[in-house]
């Protein structure tokens, strides 16, 4: 039997990772701060899942969409989402960036992306 959707536990825990070495926070503070107790982020080190409430409080937190860590093992094979899409969440989250910045990130990345397309598709044909 599959498992249903789920959290990607490991990516969640390694964005609340970096906004905390960001803000200089202990994991008890960031803990404090976000409004979930250090051991349901202690438990997330060793790949347990948060409860939903949690996961809301730390995706607010963290102002990044809850779909950010959302993992389908229901569609193997599933194609990856496009680069920039999957990463603009990611940009938007961070603190030390404005719009403007997220904008001209997204257009460098896209015009990136595009160009390793383009490289790959003249390989392959």
């Amino acid at each position: 039997m599959s498992e249903s959707p789920g959290v990607d536990v490991k990516a969640l825990h390694a964005a609340l990772d970096a906004a905390r070495v960001k803000d200089g926070l202990s994991w008890r503070q960031l803990a404090k701060e976000v409004g979930v107790s250090a051991s349901t982020i202690s438990r997330m080190a060793n790949g347990l899942k948060p409860d939903v409430t949690a996961f809301a409080a730390m995706t607010t937190w963290l102002r990044m969409p809850a779909e950010s860590f959302y993992v389908n093992p229901m569609q193997p094979g599933a194609e990856e989402p496009e680069l920039v899409a999957s990463l603009v969440p990611h940009l938007r989250a961070r603190r030390d960036l404005s719009e403007k910045d997220v904008a001209y990130l997204e257009e460098v990345i896209g015009a990136a992306a595009r160009l390793f397309q383009t490289e790959r598709d003249d390989r392959e044909g």
